[in-house]
């Protein structure tokens, strides 16, 4: 790729995610109204973007139905004030929707294409059920093409359990708990509000203003999760506690090749390096982002210790463990999702990809030491989503230089010293 056409994340904002259904802050409020905010704030936050210089908007859904259908990405560019001239389109890859607006877009700013893109997603499951109004070809089941249950999420996730028994329920507890704690802990030191853009919500009671995530439980603890109905099957180990609820939100990001965002005045927060998508049995879809990772990596020829950061989307907790053990990550590491991930922020679906890449670049620029991080979901149906990002404030030195390798070495240290005094 020439270097003016190196791809560059200049911002992600977001809406806080609400809880969907009828509690949910959003349960009166249009999806498409939602993309719309975040797209609005989004420009607002980068003034010297002349408007007209929007190549394109592409906005993912899952379920686009009502008030996620008719080509999103043109519609929200129309409600969010942008040029008739300016296109726009939809974007369908279940879970990893957003993911797939902002590295399709990407290809086309790296072919040279575009030179500026608006890239997001939205889900509004509340309004619109996953699957809902859905009619699955009967070839899927009469010719064995998948079993019956790989449309139910839950029975896919219980199924890793069942595939990798040192992927117990206690430690996909113990994961789900400290992403509660640990978005709490990033909420009291501010580190996810700058980048979260305030939606005013009708009620029954009037207008509210939503300005944080509605589905947070700081108070989460191991004894309460112990005792969780295991809703897909009896006995089993996943439950609402160890997985990502179901969630209405928008993301939305802007993306430009390096020369545009140079001539705009338009600063980088992340440079694209690779990405890879890849499919496994819909059955086990949730190991999808092991190979998509592993072909992420093979195509930038690195290996999994030049990461330095990790998004991880936590569909569930057993997913994450099953990526986290593939590449000899501990649970604990500090560089894995350290403001906390789905289970505690909200998974809306297609939307849930840029949220990811909002905090890495919030993260990257924390941590001038790291170089490299991923971004990584798997998708229903049986497949995975890797992004490569890397981290324009690096300091130039070995990420493992940092405080945060020096935290992941000293806890591998000291869990083989656990293992080693235990007889194991």
């Amino acid at each position: 790729m020439a270097e003016g056409n190196e791809v560059v994340f200049v911002d992600g904002v977001r809406t806080p995610f609400g809880r969907a259904g009828e509690k949910g802050v959003y349960w009166g409020t249009r999806s498409d109204d939602l993309i719309v905010k975040a797209m609005i704030g989004l420009l607002e936050r980068n003034p010297s973007l002349p408007k007209e210089r929007v190549d394109d908007v592409a906005i993912a859904a899952t379920t686009q139905v009502g008030d996620q259908g008719l080509t999103l990405g043109r519609t929200a560019a129309l409600l969010a004030g942008l040029p008739r001239s300016v296109p726009g389109y939809a974007i369908d890859r279940m879970c990893a929707g957003a993911m797939t607006s902002v590295t399709t877009t990407a290809g086309g700013i790296a072919f040279g294409a575009y030179d500026v893109v608006i890239a997001g997603g939205v889900e509004h499951m509340g309004r619109h059920p996953m699957g809902f109004d859905a009619d699955p070809n009967p070839r899927f089941i009469a010719e064995k093409l998948v079993s019956e249950d790989a449309l139910n999420m839950g029975n896919t996730a219980e199924r890793i359990h069942d595939r990798f028994p040192q992927l117990t329920k206690e430690r996909s507890d113990h994961f789900a708990m400290r992403s509660q704690q640990k978005l709490a802990a990033a909420y009291a030191a501010g580190k996810i509000q700058p980048d979260l853009v305030p939606v005013a919500a009708a009620t029954p009671e009037g207008w509210n203003l939503v300005t944080e995530d509605q589905g947070m439980r700081p108070e989460t603890n191991m004894e309460g999760l112990a005792t969780l109905k295991t809703p897909f099957r009896p006995h089993g180990r996943v439950t609402a506690g160890n997985s990502s609820p179901l969630t209405d939100g928008a993301t939305v990001s802007l993306l430009a090749s390096a020369k545009a965002a140079k001539e705009l005045g338009l600063t980088p927060k992340m440079k694209l390096v690779s990405f890879a998508f890849a499919g496994v049995a819909p059955e086990i879809m949730g190991i999808g982002p092991v190979p998509s990772t592993e072909k992420a990596l093979a195509k930038a020829g690195m290996s999994i210790e030049d990461i330095g950061l990790f998004e991880l989307n936590e569909a569930f907790a057993v997913q994450v463990l099953s990526l986290l053990d593939h590449f000899g990550i501990d649970d604990d590491d500090p560089r894995v999702n350290r403001w906390g991930g789905a289970i505690s922020i909200g998974h809306p679906l297609a939307a849930s990809g840029v949220r990811l890449m909002i905090q890495l670049a919030a993260q990257f620029a924390e941590h001038p030491e790291v170089r490299y991080g991923l971004t990584a979901m798997c998708v229903g149906l049986g497949q995975g989503g890797s992004v490569i990002w890397e981290n324009p404030n690096w300091n130039g030195k070995k990420w493992d230089s940092g405080s945060l390798g020096k935290e992941a070495k000293e806890l591998a240290k000291r869990r083989k010293d656990e293992a080693k005094a235990a007889g194991k």
